[in-house]
């Protein structure tokens, strides 16, 4: 069986290694993007997918439901900072290939998480598992952006990099990803694909402007 490490963060890529060289006798591959990934499926999909879905160029929850139905035996660790509850909750109910740890755990439960995924076994980090059981909201709160949150917004939206919305704003990279991540949080969404359809949807954007 193979690891495919589909996560483009180098300091995490290190630290996946050192835990399936540490844990396991299992190879491993780096994996760049979606075609890659599904070209290394193709030849053999008995392998488990250790995925930042949030960085990775998967549209939303339905595409890797797609995948998963198209690749039976492959197994997938969701592996992410932070992920939306409405997402969370649309994988694991679709199929048991899906497992959910956050980059926050601990270090114990990230190797749990990977030796449960290699036997084929469903595994939800501790913090998932609070977030399912946790009472619903009793009122929707309204989803409030600041001025340049909403600006920033807008500029993903029409496709800017972060890098390129940085030199606009004469901002740091740092600080326009440190807006992207409270916007998302912020929206529940956990990708560029998602927060498109809300400012599409909130009329940010105009879809002609859109898909010019």
């Amino acid at each position: 069986m193979n690891i495919y490490i589909a996560d483009k963060q180098d300091i995490t890529r290190a630290g996946l290694t050192y835990i399936i060289e540490s844990s396991t006798q299992t190879s491993y591959k780096y994996i760049e993007d979606k075609t890659e990934l599904i070209e290394a499926l193709k030849q053999d999909d008995d392998a488990v997918i250790i995925l930042d879905y949030t960085l990775f160029d998967i549209n939303d929850a339905e595409e890797l439901i797609i995948l998963s139905d198209r690749f039976l035996r492959t197994h997938w660790l969701l592996f992410s900072e932070d992920l939306s509850l409405d997402f969370i909750k649309k994988l694991i109910g679709s199929r048991n290939t899906f497992s959910i740890v956050l980059k926050d755990s601990p270090l114990a439960e990230i190797r749990e998480s990977i030796t449960f995924a290699m036997q084929k076994h469903r595994y939800i980090c501790q913090r998932t598992t609070e977030m399912l059981f946790a009472p619903e909201p009793q009122h929707e709160e309204k989803v409030k952006l600041t001025k340049t949150e909403t600006e920033v917004l807008i500029d993903i939206a029409l496709g800017m990099t972060t890098k390129e919305i940085a030199e606009k704003r004469f901002s740091s990279f740092h600080t326009i990803n440190t807006h992207r991540k409270n916007i998302f949080r912020k929206l529940g969404v956990n990708n560029v694909h998602e927060a498109t359809k809300y400012a599409l949807r909130a009329g940010l954007v105009d879809s002609a402007e859109y898909y010019i």
